[in-house]
């Protein structure tokens, strides 16, 4: 969801060894010293006076006050960043204690992680809703804690759809087309419907069309279809309707998530699939903007693109008791509850979505409330989705421009030989 939570101060000495020194096995610490933790997060803000740095301090000051023996090192990586650096840290062997961050399945490949129920008490793993908290799951075990939840909605400019004469948001990709060459037409300037297929999220943009021609990454029994013919057909319609007629971007595989919700907010696209935190975005540019749901190929989607951002542990410095304490309390409805009404985002937490359905200041969150339930969601769960959706990021917009079939059965011989080679 993207798509979507410091600098770095060492208590003992620095990098990995200075972990290590601070302690020993699982209770982590000398007779003497305190434990230290090593907190690696991303960032969700976008820019530093709301940085997930602010938040993090914030939790962190509370919990070492209530937990002196045990201190919290933080860092807070941007979205962009974060694999690539927390890739070095592990190989390097300067692992973090604990990891916020967009996927959990490949450090499971690599018996990097404790467990779900090593590190939450069983009274804050069964607060998770359990459809996400089964999202964690590889082979029947919990690994990935969910931390932030989100779902896909379709967006639109009330003013731009008046301006071409549209009086109802579309509910088919006929009705998409149609309202575009309208804008097209009737309000030069504009971008009829914001394409994002860059590296940012093309998996999520991708998948989301996928689900409205009955199709999406992998087939009903969970193996990748990545070139099912329901896949062609879709990006075979966007190439035909949407990029060859001038619809949208000219070139949708440079063009990332962040720029076509800029480009919403600040009035110059008509519509796009978006998360909630471009609800805050549009209203601070001032833009009157509906929420539907998402523009199928025969009507709109009862289902949408569910994401999860995810928490998890590390072992290697044997600090599962002192996670276990400041998962609970990082888990805590104040914390959750401020975390996602800072950046407006959905709970994975029951407590705090009891708070937030029922407390009256979320209306604007109400379409993906409904939505979330049906979500559907990426094969988390499978140890190669890391891997494969990195590939999707870097090719899968090249289909709009270039031919659907090849583009995506390169996509789906990469997918097999990473599953044959996991």
């Amino acid at each position: 969801m993207n798509k979507r939570v410091l600098g770095l101060s060492a208590v003992c000495a620095i990098g990995a060894l200075a972990l290590t020194a601070c302690g020993s096995g699982s209770s982590g610490g000398t007779a003497n010293g305190p434990v230290t933790l090593k907190l690696v997060a991303a960032d969700y803000g976008d820019k530093a006076s709301n940085s997930s740095t602010l938040y993090w301090n914030g939790v962190v000051k509370d919990f070492e006050a209530a937990n002196p023996n045990i201190k919290v090192d933080v860092q807070v990586i941007n979205w962009n960043d974060i694999d690539k650096q927390v890739k070095t840290m592990i190989q390097s062997g300067n692992m973090p204690d604990v990891l916020q961050t967009g996927g959990y399945a490949d450090k499971v490949a690599d018996n990097l992680l404790y467990a779900t129920p090593d590190v939450l008490s069983a009274s804050t793993a069964s607060n998770l809703i359990p459809s996400f908290a089964k999202a964690g799951q590889v082979d029947g075990t919990q690994y990935g804690i969910p931390f932030v939840s989100s779902a896909r909605a379709f967006f639109y400019n009330k003013t731009i759809f008046a301006q071409a004469g549209i009086t109802t948001p579309p509910q088919t990709w006929d009705d998409v087309k149609n309202d575009a060459a309208l804008i097209k037409a009737k309000v030069p300037g504009v971008t009829p419907y914001a394409l994002p297929l860059g590296p940012e999220e093309a998996q999520g943009e991708s998948m989301i069309w996928e689900l409205g021609n009955g199709g999406g990454p992998t087939d009903g029994s969970g193996h990748y279809a990545l070139n099912s013919q329901a896949d062609i057909d879709t990006f075979s319609w966007l190439k035909s309707n949407l990029v060859g007629p001038g619809l949208t971007y000219a070139n949708p595989a440079t063009t990332d998530r962040k720029t076509a919700f800029a480009d919403f907010a600040a009035g110059k696209a008509a519509m796009l699939n978006g998360h909630p935190s471009l609800i805050q975005m549009a209203t601070d540019g001032k833009v009157d903007y509906g929420v539907a749901p998402i523009p199928g190929k025969t009507g709109a989607l009862k289902s949408t693109l569910g994401v999860a951002d995810w928490m998890m542990a590390f072992k290697k410095n044997g600090h599962k008791d002192q996670i276990k304490k400041f998962l609970d309390f990082a888990y805590s409805e104040q914390n959750t509850l401020k975390f996602d009404e800072t950046y407006n985002l959905m709970p994975v937490t029951q407590d705090t979505l009891q708070a937030m359905t029922t407390s009256g200041k979320h209306q604007d969150l109400a379409p993906f409330f409904a939505l979330l339930p049906q979500a559907a969601f990426y094969p988390l769960g499978d140890t190669t989705w890391d891997t494969v959706s990195a590939q999707m990021k870097q090719s899968i917009g090249t289909a709009v421009s270039g031919d659907p079939a090849k583009v995506l059965g390169d996509l789906q011989k990469k997918a097999q030989d990473a599953v044959a080679n996991k």
